[in-house]
Parts: structure tokens; C-alpha cells; sequence
């Protein structure tokens, strides 16, 4: 794990307070749709050099910041029903 993959995300370089390139990353992966498993952490691990895990970490992270519900409110409202909903069935 690099440096970078242990900053937090409001820790990118955003412009006077938006998201970062690598957070807006984030969330660019959760709009696409994804034709198998396994499609999607190849492309993470290829496209952000990150883990999978790492990866959800940073996900979940951010769907708790506000820049990133204005920056795209329709995909972070998705994801946040998704978690919520598998936490309610914990």
C-alpha cells in the first residue's frame, strides 16, 4: 500500500471544496454497470491501483461526506440505500 492509498478522501486535491480526482474516480466506478463478476475490482485494481478492499473503505468513507452527495446525489443516495438496507439485515 502506497501513501496515497492511506489518506483519507477529503484528503484529494479538490478545488475549494469539491472532491478530488481519485474520490470523483470512486464514484465514476459506481455509476458504470458491470458485465461479470470479477469486472469491476479488475478495473480497480487496474484503473486506480487499488485493492478491492481498499477500495470499499474508501467508498464507504465517502458516501458520509457531503461533497460528494453534491457532487453526484443520484449514486450516493444509491449506495447509501444499498448499505443501509445490508446493515439492516445484520
Amino acid at each position: 500500500m502506497t501513501t496515497d492509498d492511506a489518506r483519507e478522501p477529503a484528503d484529494d486535491d479538490g478545488d475549494a471544496g469539491g472532491l478530488g480526482e481519485r474520490e470523483r474516480a470512486l464514484l465514476a466506478v459506481e455509476r458504470r454497470s458491470w458485465p461479470g463478476p470479477g469486472a469491476k475490482e479488475r478495473a480497480v485494481r487496474e484503473g486506480l491501483g487499488l485493492s478491492p478492499t481498499r477500495y470499499y473503505q474508501l467508498l464507504n468513507a465517502l458516501l458520509d461526506d457531503p461533497r460528494a452527495l453534491a457532487h453526484d446525489p443520484v449514486t450516493v443516495n444509491r449506495l447509501r440505500r444499498v448499505r443501509a438496507e445490508k446493515q439492516g439485515r445484520r
